[in-house]
């Protein structure tokens, strides 16, 4: 029999104010879905190959885009599924400490060139309290104070990484506590390449499955609003989304390279999985404007996006000079440096948005680090 992965999928309706359920199949050897409306025992949708979803997209806990519907993905479907794609899946937090936190594309190429996926991301600055409370299992340890003052001295960012045992293979590819270790028995470690001593070491990586779960908690929490705060500072800034099809394609690390390379200072950073309605208000100021107008919304919800704040003197002109022509064939042609021309594709899968007017840098800024995230 031909191979097919199952899942259980839920799809808010906000016509009806429904949550409505189905069974979402999945073809590898063409690509091809299939839809099951479970309430009314019908097929939703025939066997249709969908180039935008892809098997590594296929885990539960993933919201994955079909036909212009956000489908949360709740559980496996059959055993097989289950078996076949759950059963080395694990989550596990990756914390940037503040003395890389300006080389997080390098540490991003490392994770994705180790088949992991970022499925959270949020730059943050911890206080006393908190970081205290992350390490508290060394508090009886001389290191302890060196930790916390470490922690606390610049903005770290904190992601959840989920794969094929994750939480070894993140280990692995950060190397020894201790840098100078690091270095002599792991050189092509993250710690051997970037790392100072054993504090200044670049991150943190949880020890164990249950110590990943508490550790997520904590930067991630269930309860919304009581995480570590962002670092957004919602002032001299402008807005940058590195949009989904960039994520799904690993260029993060390519594209967040660039944009320290040619100077400009990161100041927030954070992933969000953007529904319709959002994602119509925040373009709302392109509708009747843009053609491609549908097709941007369609695209901010088919996967996380990672939001940034660009900030500084002239930030919105400045930076929109840098990202290029809205289409990358013409950027290509007439700014070859530019982000749409090294890493677009097309008008809408671009690579990147950013504030076209200066005037709508913070208030873009403030609608994702501010409300979305509030």
């Amino acid at each position: 029999m031909e191979e097919r992965f199952a899942f259980n999928a839920e799809w808010y309706d906000p016509i009806a104010a429904l949550l409505r359920l189905y069974q979402l199949f999945y073809y590898p050897k063409d690509g091809s879905v299939e839809m099951f409306d479970v309430k009314n025992q019908r097929v939703f949708l025939r066997r249709t190959v969908y180039d935008d979803l892809h098997q590594e997209d296929l885990f539960v806990g993933n919201r994955v885009n079909v036909l212009s519907r956000q489908l949360n993905l709740t559980d496996y479907g059959d055993l097989y599924t289950a078996n076949k794609l759950g059963s080395k899946k694990e989550r596990t937090l990756a914390l940037i400490k503040p003395d890389v936190a300006t080389k997080i594309g390098d540490v991003l190429e490392m994770i994705y060139s180790s088949n992991l996926i970022v499925t959270k991301a949020k730059m943050t600055k911890l206080t006393w309290k908190e970081a205290a409370e992350f390490y508290v299992e060394h508090h009886s340890k001389p290191i302890f104070n060196n930790l916390v003052q470490f922690a606390t001295s610049g903005p770290v960012v904190a992601m959840e990484l989920m794969g094929d045992e994750a939480m070894s293979t993140w280990r692995k590819l950060v190397g020894p506590t201790d840098s100078a270790v690091a270095r002599r028995e792991a050189p092509q470690s993250a710690r051997a390449q970037f790392g100072t001593d054993g504090v200044k070491n670049i991150g943190h990586g949880s020890d164990s499955l249950a110590a990943a779960a508490k550790e997520l908690e904590f930067f991630f929490p269930s309860t919304i609003g009581h995480g570590p705060a962002n670092t957004a500072l919602c002032t001299d800034c402008t807005c940058c989304i590195i949009k989904p099809h960039a994520i799904s394609e690993g260029l993060t690390g390519k594209i967040l390279n660039s944009i320290s390379a040619a100077g400009f200072e990161i100041s927030a950073l954070q992933m969000f999985n953007v529904d319709r309605a959002n994602a119509e208000e925040f373009y709302e100021i392109y509708k009747g404007v843009v053609t491609e107008y549908l097709s941007m919304v369609t695209q901010l919800c088919t996967g996380p996006c990672m939001v940034l704040e660009i900030h500084g003197t002239d930030a919105p002109q400045t930076f929109r000079e840098f990202c290029g022509p809205a289409d990358p064939e013409i950027a290509r042609h007439l700014r070859p440096g530019t982000l749409r021309a090294l890493y677009g594709k097309d008008k809408v899968k671009n690579s990147v948005h950013c504030t076209d007017l200066p005037e709508d840098g913070v208030l873009e800024v403030q609608y994702f680090f501010k409300i979305l995230d509030g």
